[in-house]
Protein backbone atom coordinates (compact mmCIF):
# COMPACT_ATOMS: atom_id res chain seq x y z
CA UNK A 1 0.00 0.00 0.00
CA UNK A 2 1.56 3.30 -0.89
CA UNK A 3 1.47 5.48 1.94
CA UNK A 4 0.83 9.69 1.66
CA UNK A 5 2.99 11.72 3.31
CA UNK A 6 2.12 15.59 3.77
CA UNK A 7 3.88 18.03 1.91
CA UNK A 8 5.96 20.44 3.29
CA UNK A 9 4.71 23.91 3.56
CA UNK A 10 6.85 26.50 1.96
CA UNK A 11 6.25 28.82 4.72
CA UNK A 12 5.80 27.32 8.38
CA UNK A 13 2.98 28.04 10.20
CA UNK A 14 4.91 28.56 13.55
CA UNK A 15 8.68 29.40 13.78
CA UNK A 16 10.68 29.26 17.35
CA UNK A 17 13.76 30.95 17.95
CA UNK A 18 16.37 30.63 20.77
CA UNK A 19 18.00 34.17 20.72
CA UNK A 20 21.81 33.18 21.64
CA UNK A 21 24.91 35.13 22.02
CA UNK A 22 24.26 38.51 23.22
CA UNK A 23 26.47 38.29 25.95
CA UNK A 24 28.82 37.21 23.89
CA UNK A 25 28.39 39.73 20.87
CA UNK A 26 28.63 42.35 23.30
CA UNK A 27 32.06 40.69 24.86
CA UNK A 28 33.70 40.65 21.54
CA UNK A 29 33.08 44.47 21.37
CA UNK A 30 34.60 45.16 24.94
CA UNK A 31 31.17 45.68 26.02
CA UNK A 32 28.90 44.65 29.03
CA UNK A 33 26.84 41.52 28.21
CA UNK A 34 23.41 43.61 28.95
CA UNK A 35 24.63 45.60 26.21
CA UNK A 36 24.46 42.67 23.68
CA UNK A 37 20.61 42.20 25.27
CA UNK A 38 19.70 45.73 24.51
CA UNK A 39 21.14 45.33 21.06
CA UNK A 40 19.13 41.85 20.43
CA UNK A 41 15.97 44.01 20.90
CA UNK A 42 16.77 45.20 17.20
CA UNK A 43 17.03 41.16 15.72
CA UNK A 44 13.35 40.97 18.02
CA UNK A 45 11.75 43.37 15.58
CA UNK A 46 13.64 42.39 12.20
CA UNK A 47 12.29 38.75 12.58
CA UNK A 48 9.12 39.78 14.12
CA UNK A 49 8.40 42.00 10.57
CA UNK A 50 10.14 39.22 8.41
CA UNK A 51 7.64 36.88 9.94
CA UNK A 52 4.89 38.92 9.27
CA UNK A 53 5.49 39.71 6.15
CA UNK A 54 6.02 35.82 4.75
CA UNK A 55 2.60 34.68 6.65
CA UNK A 56 3.82 33.32 9.38
CA UNK A 57 1.13 32.44 11.92
CA UNK A 58 3.18 31.91 15.29
CA UNK A 59 6.45 33.64 16.27
CA UNK A 60 7.87 32.54 19.55
CA UNK A 61 10.55 33.88 21.61
CA UNK A 62 12.93 31.73 23.99
CA UNK A 63 13.47 35.36 25.71
CA UNK A 64 14.46 34.36 29.08
CA UNK A 65 14.58 30.41 30.94
CA UNK A 66 14.00 29.57 34.60
CA UNK A 67 17.79 28.67 34.90
CA UNK A 68 18.43 31.92 33.77
CA UNK A 69 17.59 33.90 37.16
CA UNK A 70 20.97 32.36 38.34
CA UNK A 71 22.90 34.82 36.10
CA UNK A 72 24.11 37.67 38.18
CA UNK A 73 21.79 40.05 39.65
CA UNK A 74 22.74 43.39 37.90
CA UNK A 75 22.04 41.20 34.32
CA UNK A 76 18.60 39.77 35.78
CA UNK A 77 17.17 43.62 36.63
CA UNK A 78 18.57 44.43 33.13
CA UNK A 79 16.61 42.15 31.35
CA UNK A 80 13.64 42.76 33.13
CA UNK A 81 13.81 46.23 32.85
CA UNK A 82 14.46 45.64 29.23
CA UNK A 83 11.53 43.73 28.85
CA UNK A 84 9.34 46.68 30.61
CA UNK A 85 10.61 48.81 28.16
CA UNK A 86 10.28 47.17 25.23
CA UNK A 87 6.56 46.15 26.48
CA UNK A 88 6.04 50.07 26.55
CA UNK A 89 7.55 50.98 23.32
CA UNK A 90 6.35 48.22 20.67
CA UNK A 91 2.24 47.99 21.62
CA UNK A 92 1.61 50.52 18.52
CA UNK A 93 4.17 48.40 16.27
CA UNK A 94 2.14 45.62 17.16
CA UNK A 95 -0.84 46.98 16.52
CA UNK A 96 -0.18 48.61 13.00
CA UNK A 97 0.94 44.84 12.15
CA UNK A 98 -1.94 43.18 13.22
CA UNK A 99 0.18 41.41 15.67
CA UNK A 100 -1.51 39.34 19.18
CA UNK A 101 0.80 39.27 22.02
CA UNK A 102 1.34 36.49 24.37
CA UNK A 103 4.23 35.65 27.00
CA UNK A 104 3.86 32.32 28.90
CA UNK A 105 6.21 30.82 31.80
CA UNK A 106 6.20 30.85 35.12
CA UNK A 107 4.88 34.27 36.41
CA UNK A 108 5.79 33.37 40.32
CA UNK A 109 9.01 35.19 40.29
CA UNK A 110 8.16 38.57 38.03
CA UNK A 111 8.03 41.16 39.57
CA UNK A 112 3.69 42.71 40.06
CA UNK A 113 4.70 45.34 37.74
CA UNK A 114 5.70 43.49 34.92
CA UNK A 115 3.15 40.82 35.22
CA UNK A 116 0.15 44.37 35.08
CA UNK A 117 1.96 45.38 31.79
CA UNK A 118 2.04 42.19 30.37
CA UNK A 119 -1.48 41.61 30.78
CA UNK A 120 -2.19 45.30 29.95
CA UNK A 121 -0.51 44.44 26.04
CA UNK A 122 -1.87 41.09 26.09
CA UNK A 123 -5.60 42.57 26.40
CA UNK A 124 -4.94 45.33 23.61
CA UNK A 125 -3.41 43.12 21.34
CA UNK A 126 -5.71 39.75 21.66
CA UNK A 127 -7.97 40.57 18.90
CA UNK A 128 -5.60 41.14 16.42
CA UNK A 129 -5.18 38.20 14.11
CA UNK A 130 -2.29 38.79 11.66
CA UNK A 131 0.60 36.72 13.18
CA UNK A 132 0.35 35.89 16.92
CA UNK A 133 4.38 37.07 18.74
CA UNK A 134 4.20 34.44 21.90
CA UNK A 135 7.69 35.64 24.62
CA UNK A 136 8.66 32.55 26.37
CA UNK A 137 9.79 34.40 29.87
CA UNK A 138 10.64 31.91 32.75
CA UNK A 139 10.01 29.45 30.88
CA UNK A 140 11.53 25.37 30.76
CA UNK A 141 10.42 22.79 29.21
CA UNK A 142 11.21 20.52 32.37
CA UNK A 143 8.43 22.97 34.31
CA UNK A 144 6.25 22.89 31.78
CA UNK A 145 5.46 18.56 31.65
CA UNK A 146 5.53 19.46 35.79
CA UNK A 147 2.66 21.90 35.57
CA UNK A 148 0.76 20.29 33.19
CA UNK A 149 1.12 16.61 34.62
CA UNK A 150 0.14 18.21 38.55
CA UNK A 151 -3.05 19.89 36.43
CA UNK A 152 -3.74 16.58 34.83
CA UNK A 153 -3.44 14.69 38.18
CA UNK A 154 -5.50 17.33 40.12
CA UNK A 155 -8.47 16.50 37.38
CA UNK A 156 -8.40 12.96 37.56
CA UNK A 157 -8.12 12.48 41.16
CA UNK A 158 -11.61 11.41 41.87
CA UNK A 159 -11.64 9.50 38.33
CA UNK A 160 -7.85 7.59 38.19
CA UNK A 161 -9.77 5.31 35.31
CA UNK A 162 -10.18 7.58 33.15
CA UNK A 163 -6.58 8.15 32.69
CA UNK A 164 -6.54 5.04 30.37
CA UNK A 165 -8.63 6.74 28.12
CA UNK A 166 -6.10 9.82 27.92
CA UNK A 167 -4.31 10.57 24.82
CA UNK A 168 -1.29 12.75 23.63
CA UNK A 169 -3.97 15.40 22.28
CA UNK A 170 -5.14 15.74 25.84
CA UNK A 171 -2.17 16.51 27.98
CA UNK A 172 -1.31 19.04 25.00
CA UNK A 173 -4.46 21.00 26.63
CA UNK A 174 -2.68 20.61 30.30
CA UNK A 175 0.45 22.39 28.55
CA UNK A 176 0.94 26.18 29.01
CA UNK A 177 1.00 26.39 24.85
CA UNK A 178 -2.05 24.72 24.52
CA UNK A 179 -3.93 26.46 21.55
CA UNK A 180 -0.43 27.25 20.02
CA UNK A 181 0.64 24.49 17.17
CA UNK A 182 3.89 22.91 17.60
CA UNK A 183 6.57 24.74 16.13
CA UNK A 184 7.55 23.53 12.41
CA UNK A 185 10.50 25.37 13.05
CA UNK A 186 13.25 26.13 15.56
CA UNK A 187 16.31 28.14 15.04
CA UNK A 188 18.97 28.87 17.19
CA UNK A 189 21.80 31.19 16.95
CA UNK A 190 25.26 31.26 18.48
CA UNK A 191 26.35 28.27 16.90
CA UNK A 192 25.21 25.99 20.36
CA UNK A 193 23.83 23.00 19.63
CA UNK A 194 21.27 22.14 21.76
CA UNK A 195 17.61 23.07 22.85
CA UNK A 196 18.38 24.29 26.74
CA UNK A 197 15.02 22.94 28.08
CA UNK A 198 13.22 24.62 25.66
CA UNK A 199 9.73 22.86 24.72
CA UNK A 200 10.69 19.31 25.09
CA UNK A 201 7.13 18.12 24.21
CA UNK A 202 6.46 20.13 21.76
CA UNK A 203 9.18 19.76 19.59
CA UNK A 204 9.29 16.18 18.83
CA UNK A 205 9.00 16.64 15.31
CA UNK A 206 9.92 20.41 14.64
CA UNK A 207 12.58 20.99 12.06
CA UNK A 208 16.24 22.42 13.19
CA UNK A 209 18.48 24.75 12.52
CA UNK A 210 21.35 26.02 13.79
CA UNK A 211 23.04 28.85 12.90
CA UNK A 212 26.60 30.35 13.84
CA UNK A 213 25.32 34.19 13.63
CA UNK A 214 25.47 35.44 16.85
CA UNK A 215 21.32 37.25 17.65
CA UNK A 216 22.13 40.58 17.29
CA UNK A 217 23.73 40.46 13.75
CA UNK A 218 20.35 37.77 13.29
CA UNK A 219 18.18 40.01 10.91
CA UNK A 220 15.86 40.00 8.13
CA UNK A 221 17.75 37.80 5.64
CA UNK A 222 19.26 34.90 8.07
CA UNK A 223 15.42 34.78 9.16
CA UNK A 224 14.30 34.33 4.81
CA UNK A 225 17.30 32.18 4.86
CA UNK A 226 16.10 30.07 7.59
CA UNK A 227 12.56 29.94 5.89
CA UNK A 228 14.37 28.82 2.76
CA UNK A 229 16.22 25.56 4.20
CA UNK A 230 12.80 24.65 5.64
CA UNK A 231 11.29 24.66 2.33
CA UNK A 232 13.75 22.23 1.28
CA UNK A 233 13.05 19.68 4.06
CA UNK A 234 10.81 17.04 3.36
CA UNK A 235 9.30 15.99 6.81
CA UNK A 236 7.95 12.79 6.95
CA UNK A 237 7.20 12.49 10.92
CA UNK A 238 8.24 8.77 11.02
CA UNK A 239 6.54 7.63 8.03
CA UNK A 240 8.35 7.09 4.59
CA UNK A 241 7.26 7.70 1.19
Amino acid sequence: MNQTVDQTPRVPVHVSIIMDGNGRWARERGLERVKGHFEGVKSVRACTEAAVEAGVKYLSLFAFSEENWNRPAQEVSSLMGLMMKSIAEECATLMENGVRFRVIGNFERLSPTLREAIAGLEEKTRDNSRMTLVIFLSYSGKWDILQAAKALAADYSSNPSGLEELSLEDFDKYLSTAGIPDPDLLIRTSGELRISNFLLWQAAYTEFIFSDVLWPDFGKERFREALAEYARRDRRYGKVK
